[in-house]
């Protein structure tokens, strides 16, 4: 009886045993498979991981031409910093709305299109554009944007579009001495601190009068030309009128005086 019920019990336990198996291996497979496939999705060189609390996503020195996708959308975190992006286009970050702190220094940025921090304006509160290529940006790019920006170190053309700029947006702490004009519409200022430069000088003020000035020349211009005009077609009636007169002298009386009147009341 006893070797009965060892026998019909021992399938039993091989088939647990095995169940059990293929349950730990699939749980181990799914596990493994939610490990790589993040990973295998994110650009060479980058990598996530968590500071402070605070979930980060470091793409530092990867040889990046552009801004990455497939950022996990919930990076507060990002480090774009030493690479060679050169381009930021619009909603570039549209798709990270957790995000704190975002690193593009050091970069080949020259060109940032309007919007490309759309959806970062709830969050982010820090932002650097530091050693990148940057000549002019408008005010516009950052509408709406509360963080603090570092834009030292780039090669700044100083004039008002500059100047509106950095009225718009809050510069990081000890970055404004960094803005330095690399060029400017007025020679003496190359070289200088921005914000030195405009203590003493309104760019904006200077364009304004400039663009009343030359409105002024066109409008003279054009009234010259009026004027000109004029003065020609009184002078040419002038003379028309007195060779008129002239031919009339030299008619006999009677159609001379038919003539006259004739012109006169033409003139009149």
């Amino acid at each position: 009886m006893t070797v009965t019920r060892g026998v019909v019990l021992c399938p039993i336990t091989m088939g647990l045993h095995l169940q059990n198996l293929f349950l730990l291996l699939l749980l181990l497979l799914l596990l493994l498979g939610s490990c790589l496939h993040p990973a295998a999705a994110f650009p060479k060189g980058c990598y996530p991981s968590e500071e402070e609390g605070l979930k980060t996503f470091r793409c530092s020195n990867a040889q990046l031409t552009e801004v990455p996708r497939d950022i996990p959308n919930d990076t507060n975190k990002l480090y774009l910093d030493s690479n060679q992006i050169r381009f930021l286009p619009r909603d570039a970050f549209r798709d990270l709305p957790l995000l704190l702190e975002l690193d593009l220094s050091h970069n080949a940025i020259a060109r940032i299109e309007s919007g490309a921090f759309q959806g970062l304006a709830e969050h982010l509160h820090s932002l650097d554009l530091s050693s990148n290529r940057l000549v002019s940006v408008s005010k516009d790019t950052f509408s709406n944007l509360k963080a603090k920006v570092n834009l030292s170190n780039n090669p700044w053309l100083c004039d008002c579009r500059l100047q509106e700029l950095i009225r718009a947006v809050e510069l990081a702490a000890d970055s404004s001495g960094g803005i330095v004009c690399d060029s400017s519409t007025q020679e003496e200022h190359v070289g200088k601190a921005f914000l030195q430069v405009i203590a003493d000088t309104d760019f904006c003020n200077v364009y304004k009068k400039t663009t009343d000035i030359a409105m002024l020349v066109t409008m003279f211009g054009w009234f010259a030309m009026v004027i000109s005009y004029l003065v020609y077609y009184v002078r040419q009636n002038q003379e028309d009128a007195r060779r008129h007169l002239e031919y009339l002298k030299s008619l006999p009386s009677k159609q001379r005086r038919s003539e006259e009147s004739s012109t006169i009341s033409t003139v009149v």
